[in-house]
């Protein structure tokens, strides 16, 4: 694969992560977390709050990282195929756990809702495609 056309896909794959950053910031309210939350202690959703902020943060850095560098990333560079090789392993997880762990059935209540959660898993097949293409192809020209 050509270099450009790689550091396109992998532009689209940033951009993707905003999405899913706006997708994590609506989930609390679709399926009422603060009610779910609010009978533990005050320790554990402090903990639980971190952990969606840190995960939240990982993210805006995934993607804006990306973004800014698409090229390098794309460049066949030693660490460039690392870090691709760890996002494709990061992302492959979370699709394995979207596929496999969580039961969203019961949030899918109405149309957008549905399309939300579609939208999301076409981003969790795309990215961890278009990271092992950038770590396996990176630099063919």
């Amino acid at each position: 694969m050509k270099t450009p056309s790689l550091t396109l896909l992998l532009q689209i794959a940033g951009a993707m992560h905003l999405g899913l950053i706006c997708a994590g910031a609506l989930m609390p309210r679709a399926v009422h977390l603060r009610e779910y939350l609010t009978p533990l202690p005050e320790f554990i959703r402090r903990l639980f709050w971190v952990y969606y902020t840190f995960i939240g943060l990982c993210l805006v850095s995934f993607g804006a990282l990306t973004v800014v560098f698409a090229g390098e990333l794309a460049s066949g560079a030693a660490l460039a195929r690392a870090i691709c090789v760890f996002l494709t392993a990061f992302w492959t997880l979370r699709l394995v756990a979207a596929t496999f762990v969580f039961d969203v059935r019961p949030y899918l209540v109405n149309k957008y809702f549905r399309l939300g959660y579609h939208a999301t898993n076409a981003a969790f097949i795309y990215l961890p495609i278009v990271y092992a293409l950038a770590a396996w192809k990176g630099a063919t020209r």
